[in-house]
């Protein structure tokens, strides 16, 4: 049975990302960002993705999300599989250097459950 790698923050050489981007990244334990999509006309929340140096190098060269899944512990293509594409329109790094926000166009839904956004179910407040 082989294991496939969790990924890790990058030493040098092993990603393709500007390492003055990859210095500048406060990433969780496992090496991971959170990255919010965001479709970049209307404002709304799509979705939370999680990204790796080479997720995000990925991402910032193929103006295609890539994330890495945790559960799976492999990189993804937002919709590769289910045709729900993501078109990058911009990438920014929040002020920590510890969340990213991407700013899509959402071709289909964005959420796995087929729904357009992962945020649109379960409202725990609204005023």
């Amino acid at each position: 049975m082989s294991s496939v790698p969790t990924p890790s923050p990058a030493a040098p050489g092993s990603t393709d990302l500007d390492p003055a981007v990859a210095a500048r990244l406060k990433r969780t334990a496992d090496g991971l960002l959170p990255a919010i999509a965001q479709q970049y006309d209307t404002g709304e929340v799509l979705m939370l993705g999680w990204m790796d140096d080479e997720a995000l190098h990925r991402t910032l060269t193929t103006g295609r999300c890539t994330y890495w899944s945790r559960s799976r512990q492999e990189y993804w293509v937002k919709g590769d599989t289910s045709g729900h594409l993501q078109h990058v329109k911009s990438v920014a790094l929040d002020c920590d250097g510890d969340t990213l926000l991407v700013q899509v166009d959402q071709v289909g839904a964005a959420c796995h459950t087929g729904a357009r956004t992962c945020f649109d179910e379960d409202v725990l407040l609204a005023s």
